[in-house]
């Protein structure tokens, strides 16, 4: 996965430019940042920072992981370095050295964690950021012609596309598509007063870390 989004570094941000997927992506671009005001945020895989540049205005401070230099690269050019800080790292072992965080983003991240590594990648998340935080997940919805079509379903249920870059390599590549229910399920464990938004193109779940 870190070698696909490293060579697709320079083209990713291509799929936020879908015509049918304006209107969710204007939304999100209002929404998501009202919800980090004022925060210290833990952002998880952040790409190329396009979400990030966003949301960098109303927040307090943001460190920002990604496993991917390339992305980084990209990334940095397009926020305030006083109030941001990128770290090359990995969602599933997060910086516990980056201070107290009250908050907790990722977009387009959760797809590509295997069904059986979840609820290790929430429990981790939960372990990274204070009690009572607030998290963010943001991801797609499976659109029959707007997305890749699925490939290869594993015996674990994990999904699979088949993604073809400019330069003509071929990727596989791990996307899965949780249903509300899977993801309130998972998110049990590690906390509460979930609420699901869902948009033409994308669903989104916020939550509190921690017991009630």
């Amino acid at each position: 996965m870190r070698s696909y989004y490293a060579a697709r570094a320079r083209e990713y941000d291509r799929v936020y430019e879908k015509p049918e997927r304006q209107a969710d992506i204007q939304l999100l671009r209002e929404w998501l940042p009202s919800l980090f005001r004022g925060s210290r945020l833990l952002e998880v895989a952040c790409g190329t920072g396009f979400w990030t540049q966003f949301i960098a205005p109303l927040a307090d401070r943001i460190v920002a992981i990604d496993s991917a230099p390339e992305t980084i690269a990209i990334a940095q050019s397009r926020v305030q370095r006083d109030k941001v800080s990128f770290v090359v790292g990995d969602a599933y072992d997060l910086p516990r050295d980056q201070g107290v965080f009250n908050a907790a983003f990722a977009g387009f991240w959760f797809s590509h964690v295997p069904r059986d590594r979840q609820a290790e990648f929430l429990c981790g998340l939960s372990g990274a950021v204070a009690p009572g935080s607030t998290v963010v997940l943001v991801d797609n919805l499976y659109v029959e012609g707007s997305n890749h079509p699925i490939s290869e379903r594993d015996a674990h249920g994990n999904t699979f596309q088949l993604r073809t870059l400019e330069d003509g390599s071929a990727h596989r590549v791990l996307k899965n598509f949780p249903t509300e229910t899977e993801l309130r399920s998972r998110i049990e464990g590690v906390g509460h007063s979930a609420r699901f938004s869902q948009f033409e193109y994308y669903w989104a779940v916020q939550y509190v870390v921690g017991q009630p």
